[in-house]
């Protein structure tokens, strides 16, 4: 397993969106889980951090594979991965990938 984290500035005046988006994933929670099993993610998370500076997502994820993930992105037919690649386009300004420190990882004995 595979863990990682971004921190993705958002747009000006997004958070709006933001919310509407965080909704409709929770609402349509069974075809989220869906792709992630395409995507071999075990979890999924995103955090919203308010600051001086602006908005941004801290998103994390683990998965089996982040090559299998990315390839699973690319080739998915799920609508909500469209409208969640529409999201990253609307409200997106810019991220990065942040350094993991320790990862205390116990989702495989879960399974």
């Amino acid at each position: 397993m595979e863990t990682r984290a971004h921190r993705i500035r958002l747009k000006p005046d997004s958070l709006p969106r933001v919310r509407e988006w965080a909704a409709e994933l929770t609402r349509r929670r069974a075809e989220a889980i869906a792709t992630m099993r395409d995507e071999t993610a075990g979890l999924e998370c995103f955090f919203l951090e308010q600051t001086d500076d602006g908005d941004y997502l801290i998103a994390v994820m683990v998965a089996e594979s982040f090559e299998q993930s990315k390839a699973a992105v690319e080739a998915s037919l799920h609508d909500v991965d469209a409208y969640h690649q529409q999201f990253k386009r609307d409200t997106w300004e810019s991220g990065r990938r942040l350094e993991l420190l320790v990862d205390l990882n116990r989702l495989h004995e879960l399974a």
